[in-house]
């Protein structure tokens, strides 16, 4: 049905709300880089509208920190842009704070948390390798 695929990548080792919260972030870089993945606002049996989502489902995968380095060189190397969290990013509290915390690091020695990708179906599996479906 789709050519593409969206994909989450989170650190086998985090907490469970570090986690949602990893997600969620990567998951607004992929619709902030692609608006058109998103469809029409939902509406109740009563008539209450909801927020519109992705019409596109997401894949969520988790991986150890060099497999995500792996995945996160293998993304640079295909031109894949990424949404990518790294650890320091849980110790700031607004998007400049993030920004300034994330330039500090190169991909070689980021301590990345999560890596979010759309790419079509086969570069993302390949990028991907290694990772394991979510428990």
């Amino acid at each position: 049905m789709f050519d593409t695929k969206i994909v989450l990548v989170v650190r086998d080792d985090l907490a469970t709300w570090q986690k949602l919260n990893v997600t969620a972030f990567l998951t607004s870089g992929i619709v902030a880089q692609t608006p058109t993945i998103i469809g029409e606002a939902y509406r109740d049996a009563a008539g209450n509208v909801y927020n519109p989502m992705s019409i596109q489902p997401m894949v969520v995968l988790v991986a150890d920190q060099e497999t995500l380095r792996t995945i996160h060189r293998r993304s640079l190397e295909r031109g894949v842009t990424t949404s990518a969290y790294v650890e320091e990013m849980f110790a700031t509290g607004h998007d400049a704070a993030n920004r300034e915390v994330f330039a500090k690091f190169s991909p070689e020695d980021a301590k990345l948390v999560g890596l979010a990708l759309r790419a079509e179906k086969k570069v993302a599996d390949k990028i991907t390798k290694g990772a394991k479906m979510h428990p």
